[in-house]
């Protein structure tokens, strides 16, 4: 079930992927599809609003000699009803991304992977997107995330445009640059910039929002038009 899993990343930090990965694991979690978000980071836990896990995670899981996908089920935590998250562990980062790829791919999960910024972390992260069918990359629509975006090492299947009042770059611009079709707009709001500072993107998303997320393609859906978000207000 390869299909299943979705990458999220950036090519420069503070862009937003931790919050637009959570995002789009509860928007697909609310359409009643048992979802898996997987937590390179370690950020997720905060973003949610659910206590830090305690237990094992992805890291420990992956230095384990016995490795098996009960194990990998058993150390997943509850985010949502229908969302679960598999916390980072702790540690750093294995060198083989193949192995949890393999596990994830056998699960019965729609699985969203918060991969962070390919420019600033491990290997690890980039062999994950390598191996990912879809590979969602997040920028706004500023020039400097345009500018460090325009090069990924991994040609992404789709783009998550979070856009800002006042910003003159449009979806023409974003997908020249990159080349690849950006699937879903999403303007700066203070609805969901509220959520996300409290950590509640679990509980408190906008519906729109959540309508729109949900319809982004994933599970190796192609790409037939792009899907702009409704949601607007003041930026915070």
């Amino acid at each position: 079930m390869a299909e299943r899993l979705t990458a999220v990343f950036s090519m420069k930090g503070g862009v937003g992927v931790s919050s637009t990965a959570a995002m789009l694991a509860v928007a697909h979690a609310n359409r009643a599809e048992p979802t898996l978000l997987v937590d390179l980071g370690g950020d997720q836990p905060a973003v949610l609003g659910i206590p830090e896990p305690e237990g094992p995670g992805l890291v420990d899981w992956c230095a384990t000699p016995s490795r098996s996908i009960e194990a990998l089920a058993r150390i997943q935590v509850d985010a949502t009803p229908d969302c679960m998250l598999l916390p980072r562990g702790s540690g750093a980062l294995p060198a083989d991304a193949a192995p949890l790829i393999e596990a994830l791919a056998q699960l019965d999960q729609q699985v969203i992977i918060d991969c962070g910024n390919l420019a600033a972390t491990s290997t690890f992260a980039t062999d994950i997107v390598e191996l990912c069918v879809d590979r969602l990359l997040v920028v706004r629509s500023c020039y400097l995330t345009l500018r460090a975006s325009r090069e990924p090492p991994l040609s992404p299947t789709g783009v998550i445009l979070l856009r800002e009042r006042g910003r003159a770059l449009g979806l023409t611009d974003i997908e020249s640059v990159i080349a690849a079709p950006v699937v879903a707009e999403v303007a700066v709001d203070l609805a969901v910039a509220r959520a996300i500072d409290a950590g509640l993107v679990a509980a408190r998303l906008p519906r729109t929002l959540v309508r729109m997320l949900a319809k982004v393609p994933s599970g190796g859906t192609a790409v037939a038009s792009t899907t702009r978000s409704v949601v607007r207000g003041r930026r915070p």
